[in-house]
């Protein structure tokens, strides 16, 4: 297991794609124990691809790879009697269950809170679903595309859109799948450290959408006060703008407040429009904002874009170049800070993945591994830990059971 902060804490996952992975992920990563018990036929991650060397195989899926670093992996079979058997034995020695079945599933299967709290007092039992366990859309069905747009979110995108007929988007990638995941984990943690201070085991209700509408509360507060909507289309403000430079990339400059605009005007050696009545104030450039983006858009084509993100920065104004996945993993900021950790996989051998977002000086996690293969511990949980014999675990393939 990798080493860290959390050495100690054990939690059984029970979820698939993104969400609840990586939620877990981040236990996991931090030196938990986490064991990843997926259907016998494996979490739908590992159909998602990419794959590793365009090879479509369920043990090197890219989005399965990242998401489940340092987890141990079982099989189990929850609709038998013998698996939902074999699933209590896991609980009584956890600290934490994260699953993200439909609403009452788990209760349909005999497992759901009030059975397993009778089983372990100590459980903090997480669940991940689309809208939350009551409610009207209680029962609704969603994959991430309903939940991102049913928070807001997507409503706003893209910014500043200068078609009042174009359609909204959601975020890139699964980003919304994961602020749910990380909204949960803070979630847990906070019940994880009342437990440590005389507590006692609860369980946690995580909805998608209220984890992703908690990002959009400036937009949502904004109506309840102002009575306003904000929309993706023709957004006036004079807060940032996206500039395209002489080799065709894009740096996002902030314009407010007054030290902001300063700054940038002295990056573009003051020009002589910048002199303009109509731009000399911040309320004057607010009105006649759409002529102030076509005069910088002018401007921002005279520089390459690491050389404009140079020059403005260099005079104390915000500004950073929209990267792509490429510039990003070759960045000199992350590599400085040795953001990419190495980790090795059966399979997939020594990849590279994204590694903490943080830094921390005493407790810093190391030993990390890859995600599992699936199945790939069913013997040292099911035999070492749980002291079935290696014959059970015949007769549980036999079965079906794993």
């Amino acid at each position: 297991m990798a080493d860290g902060p959390l050495s100690g804490v054990k939690l059984v996952e029970y979820c698939s794609f993104v969400a609840g992975p990586y939620c877990t992920k981040l236990f996991a990563d931090l030196g938990a124990e986490v064991i990843k018990v997926e259907t016998p036929a494996g979490d739908p991650a590992r159909k998602r691809g990419a794959f590793l060397g365009d090879h479509p195989d369920p043990e090197l899926a890219g989005l399965f790879l990242y998401l489940n670093t340092n987890k141990l992996g079982i099989t189990l079979n929850l609709d038998s009697a013998t698996g939902r058997d074999i699933f209590k034995k896991l609980i009584a020695d956890a600290d934490i269950l994260v699953e993200d079945r439909a609403p009452g599933e788990m209760a349909k299967l005999g497992l759901g809170w009030d059975v397993l709290k009778q089983i372990n007092p100590a459980l903090i039992m997480a669940s991940i679903t689309p809208f939350g366990q009551d409610g009207p859309y209680r029962d609704y069905k969603a994959y991430y595309l309903n939940t991102y747009h049913a928070s807001g979110g997507g409503y706003v995108l893209p910014a500043a859109s200068p078609n009042a007929e174009r359609e909204p988007i959601k975020g890139g990638g699964f980003v919304g799948e994961c602020d749910a995941g990380v909204s949960a984990s803070v979630g847990i943690m906070g019940a994880l450290y009342w437990r440590t201070a005389g507590g006692t085991g609860q369980y946690l209700d995580i909805s998608k959408q209220e984890a992703q509408m908690a990002l959009e509360r400036v937009n949502i507060a904004r109506y309840y006060e102002l009575g306003k909507n904000p929309t993706r289309y023709e957004i006036n403000r004079v807060r940032d703008t996206l500039l395209r430079c002489r080799d065709g990339g894009y740096v996002m400059v902030v314009l407010h407040p007054e030290k902001q605009w300063t700054g940038l005007a002295e990056a573009l050696g003051n020009p002589e429009w910048i002199k303009e009545e109509k731009f000399c104030t911040q309320k004057a450039r607010e009105a006649n904002f759409n002529d102030l983006r076509i005069r910088l858009r002018e401007e921002s084509l005279k520089y390459d874009t690491q050389e404009l993100f140079h020059r403005v920065q260099s005079q104390g104004t915000a500004c950073a170049p929209v990267c792509s996945a490429e510039q990003v993993f070759h960045s000199p900021q992350a590599q400085a800070r040795g953001f990419y950790v190495e980790i090795d996989h059966p399979l997939a051998g020594k990849l590279m993945y994204p590694g903490l977002p943080y830094q921390l000086s005493k407790t810093a996690p190391r030993d990390n591994h890859g995600a599992p293969l699936l199945g790939q511990h069913n013997e040292e949980i099911y035999c070492n830990r749980l002291g079935y014999t290696k014959l059970d675990l015949v007769k549980f393939r036999e079965a079906g059971v794993i």
